[in-house]
């Protein structure tokens, strides 16, 4: 009898751990990914961005860059990168960053979303970072290229821009189209 009494208990606190369970609020996907969301930091000039890093296929050293005529400045050119060509993108102008040749410490991210992929040249790789707590820029300061930018994240050693991939890969709208023939 004191065993089915003991059984008893157990079930009926089962029974109030799973009620305690399901009243918890449930973390949404959104929420989820704000706790998880981890990001590479790099260097743009002066200024540091983060990159989410799970837009980011693959980072390597900066490839040779073949310029491509009539393109904008900030579309550096294309790229072979391991057997495809890639268009490469070089936002530091946009961004408000001194543009010029990359060092040996430059580097090349190959972003991918939505099945499209293009390569960005950075400066440098200066680590990786967490991206919760993404604030706005205040109104008075938004940086130059606010536009590819979804806000920053506050660090101790200085606030990190991060860039809104989504928006990058849009700028390829603005592209002239190329002729056809009759």
């Amino acid at each position: 009898m004191l065993y089915l009494a003991e059984q008893s208990a157990d079930i009926t606190r089962v029974t109030h751990d799973v009620a305690a369970l399901a009243a918890e609020p449930a973390i949404d996907e959104a929420d989820e990914a704000a706790i998880s969301t981890d990001a590479i930091v790099v260097r743009m000039g002066a200024g540091r961005v983060a990159v989410d890093l799970a837009s980011v296929a693959e980072v390597g050293r900066a490839p040779r860059v073949t310029r491509v005529p009539g393109l904008p400045a900030w579309m550096a050119g294309v790229a072979n990168w391991r057997g495809r060509i890639l268009p490469v993108l070089d936002l530091r102008s946009l961004l408000g960053a001194e543009s010029g040749a990359v060092d040996a410490n430059g580097r090349l991210l190959v972003l991918s979303e939505g099945g499209i992929s293009v390569a960005m040249l950075v400066d440098s790789v200066d680590g990786t970072t967490s991206l919760t707590d993404i604030a706005d820029f205040p109104a008075a300061s938004a940086p130059a290229g606010a536009a590819l930018l979804c806000g920053q994240v506050p660090r101790q050693d200085g606030p990190v821009a991060v860039i809104d991939v989504g928006a990058v890969l849009r700028l390829r709208d603005g592209l002239p189209r190329g002729r056809r023939s009759a």
